[in-house]
């Protein structure tokens, strides 16, 4: 089975990608600073740099083959400018592996900003080896619900933890459990259905936001989810196991 590894205390993991290793981050949202100075008039310091640097570190350290963002790479809609323009073309150019980047719903005109060491896959996503990758805001392609592995973002999951004094604090996590095969009966003929594992990533922005995914009025953002995955369980950054992510 391929094999996807969080790496400790870090929003991203190293799978095994056809033959190769890879690097695999989601939610990357470029720009996402000049965004919020545009629509919500919050003045946020750029973090594009220090974004860069901690994927570039994560890379010297892993020693991966390639770079995978798992769909969000942008953060505008409509095409990157400006400033996230900029953020991206830096990071293409100063990453020394090649690039795949999962198309995800912020992801229109990415094309424009890849180079030559840089592939954009369609929004339902690509089969690498025994490994499935797609963003999750569209259905996958049966190709990547036939892999083994299916890796997901999109969701920005968190969990909301309390204490016995009423305290509360918000930490990014990952769900992994089994893909349930309901979701996509009779969407698609011939299904090459493998009983895949599925991991939905955190988000590596952590001025995104998130799906509270233990409390029970917020709702997941893939159509496949939540039905997709009734057992999975939680884990922290720090490979905490939470158990069941709903009773967290």
């Amino acid at each position: 089975m391929a094999a996807v590894e969080p790496i400790p205390d870090r929003p991203a993991a190293v799978a095994e990608a056809d033959g190769e290793r890879a690097l695999v981050i989601a939610d990357y949202h470029a720009g996402i600073e000049a965004w919020l100075r545009y629509e919500e008039g919050a003045h946020v310091d750029s973090a594009a740099e220090m974004r860069r640097e901690r994927t570039l570190d994560l890379v010297a350290t892993t020693g991966v083959d390639r770079v995978v963002f798992l769909g969000d790479l942008a953060h505008f809609f409509g095409g990157p400018h400006g400033a996230e323009r900029g953020e991206i073309e830096v990071l293409f150019e100063e990453l020394p592996v090649p690039v795949t980047v999962v198309k995800g719903n912020h992801d229109g005109g990415i094309e424009s900003v890849a180079g030559p060491d840089v592939t954009v896959t369609p929004t339902d996503g690509v089969r690498m080896g025994d490994l499935g990758l797609v963003h999750g805001h569209t259905w996958p392609s049966p190709e990547v619900l036939s892999a083994e592995v299916v890796c997901v973002g999109h969701e920005h999951p968190c969990v909301r933890l309390e204490d016995r004094v009423g305290g509360r604090q918000i930490e990014p996590a990952w769900l992994r459990g089994s893909l349930a095969r309901a979701p996509f009966d009779g969407r698609y003929d011939d299904l090459d259905w493998r009983d895949p594992e599925l991991v939905v990533f955190p988000a590596i922005n952590d001025l995104v936001g998130c799906t509270w995914v233990n409390v029970d009025e917020q709702e997941f953002l893939a159509p496949f989810l939540p039905e997709g995955m009734p057992d999975a369980d939680a884990y922290l950054l720090d490979g905490t196991r939470l158990g069941d992510y709903g009773r967290v």
